[in-house]
């Protein structure tokens, strides 16, 4: 809901403030990251977060864009992103520069999984847990922690905590993609508490 409200500065195709804060009562915001960040570790950002192909590009055109003025608003990154990176598929090519600031402003990846840990120790034997991610570093993330509490420690005399209920993530169909164009990158895995 946070993408529908352009004053929280998350989407790219409403002007909005550079922010993206999921917590708007911290302190970086994505205003900080964009005109602070050295061109390397912008680059660094879209490459390891947004997992851009054209990271470099990106992260050159931001640094000399804001070499003329600051960039304050979510419309100004986009066009910056929308002429440095071509266009290689239906995806916008700022959607994973905003991606990759959003995730690194908000922890998102560490919070996932320390959740997701603790979710699981706290589930009730035979309690089932599913989890819907959005992009492909989140659902590695649940892939990873699943398996991993899904094996026995070796050499230990531990049993595996969960059981995969989901050998390959559901996705959503074309029909509801057609529905919900959001959930086009949608992923659900499910296990349950041995």
């Amino acid at each position: 809901m946070q993408f529908d409200e352009e004053f929280r500065g998350f989407s790219f195709q409403k002007e909005g403030p550079l922010d993206m804060r999921m917590d708007p009562t911290t302190d970086l915001t994505a205003q900080d990251v964009v005109n602070e960040f050295s061109e390397e570790e912008l680059g660094h950002l879209f490459r390891d977060l947004g997992e851009e192909r054209f990271w470099r590009r990106g992260a050159k055109a931001i640094v000399e864009a804001r070499r003329r003025r600051r960039i304050t608003t979510t419309t100004e990154l986009s066009q910056v992103v929308e002429k440095s990176i071509p266009r290689t598929s239906n995806i916008h090519p700022a959607t994973r520069i905003f991606q990759a600031i959003r995730i690194y402003i908000n922890k998102e990846l560490e919070s996932i999984e320390g959740s997701l840990k603790k979710a699981i120790q706290v589930l009730a034997p035979g309690g089932k847990i599913g989890v819907l991610s959005f992009h492909s570093l989140e659902d590695r993330i649940v892939k990873n922690v699943f398996r991993d509490a899904s094996k026995a420690l070796k050499g230990a005399a531990e049993k595996p905590l969960l059981e995969i209920l989901t050998k390959k993530p559901r996705v959503p169909t074309p029909q509801e993609k057609r529905i919900n164009r959001r959930s086009r990158s949608a992923k659900l895995r499910f296990a349950v508490k041995l």
